[in-house]
């Protein structure tokens, strides 16, 4: 016979896990938005803000495409691609910036179909068997050099997204590089916004890692291969992002979310 004081214990320590689980949530989530917001770039100016901080990363600081002279990176994709930017509320200025490059048209490719198609050898999920309203890549994001002055921004990666699993703690935010997650969960948010089923990546294996620790698990579909570095494809879609999400991170989509939707005027059915 179960001792009842053994159950009443049991039922104590579930709910006060639950409890420190959901003040983590709020805390994470609370120390993202009193600095941070995200922005959808729907004006000109805005978009003009997101190539100029492409061209300092990919440009100026990485190399990986030559300097322009108007400071201003941006490719055939962007006509058909939906920006955000992460805007850091107390200096006003834009922290970094993911775009979601959705084609509409037939003749319109995804970034990895045309630089990286061989890459991808899982042949149920090959983006060439769906529709092309229902796939979508998340490229190009990329966080300048003024933002990554803590000790575990300053490693290789951190331009374009990834985490040092090294220096994270659960209970160290500040540790936390909530730039970078912001704009995956930004994108994220547009994407599911969208109602787009298919999404695509193009990353290095250990990004792909990082996200693991959030709980955003990416299914990998294909080797390895070398393109600006060790890169491998990589397939989410909404249900397999929620049902993998940790509750902390779960709670900041959902804020990132709510913000999101009120600017989806902004961007509507169109890319931006």
């Amino acid at each position: 016979m179960n001792n009842p004081l053994s159950i009443v214990a049991s039922k104590m320590k579930k709910v006060m896990t639950g409890y420190i689980k959901l003040q983590e949530a709020k805390q994470i989530s609370k120390h993202f938005s009193d600095y941070l917001r995200p922005v959808v770039a729907d004006t000109v100016e805005k978009k003009e803000q997101v190539f100029n901080i492409r061209h300092q990363v990919y440009c100026q600081e990485l190399g990986f495409e030559p300097v322009r002279e108007n400071e201003q990176e941006f490719d055939e994709f962007d006509t058909f691609s939906t920006h955000a930017m992460i805007q850091h509320l107390q200096t006003g200025g834009f922290a970094g910036t993911v775009r979601v490059v959705r084609p509409l048209e037939d003749y319109q490719q995804l970034p990895i179909e045309k630089y990286c198609l061989h890459s991808i050898t899982h042949k149920t999920l090959n983006p060439a068997n769906f529709q092309r309203a229902e796939v979508c890549e998340i490229s190009r994001l990329a966080v300048p050099e003024r933002f990554r002055r803590r000790n575990s921004d300053k490693f290789a990666g951190a331009a374009t997204g990834a985490i040092d699993t090294e220096t994270y703690s659960d209970t160290e935010l500040r540790c936390f590089p909530f730039i970078a997650v912001g704009l995956y969960m930004s994108a994220a948010s547009i994407v599911i916004s969208k109602k787009i089923p298919h999404t695509y990546v193009m990353m290095e294996p250990r990004l792909a890692r990082s996200m693991g620790f959030l709980g955003i698990k990416f299914q990998k579909i294909g080797p390895t291969v070398e393109y600006h570095g060790l890169r491998a494809p990589y397939y989410i879609n909404p249900s397999l992002l929620m049902e993998s999400l940790t509750p902390a991170f779960r709670k900041m989509l959902n804020d990132i979310q709510v913000s999101i939707e009120a600017q989806k005027h902004l961007f509507g059915n169109k890319s931006s």
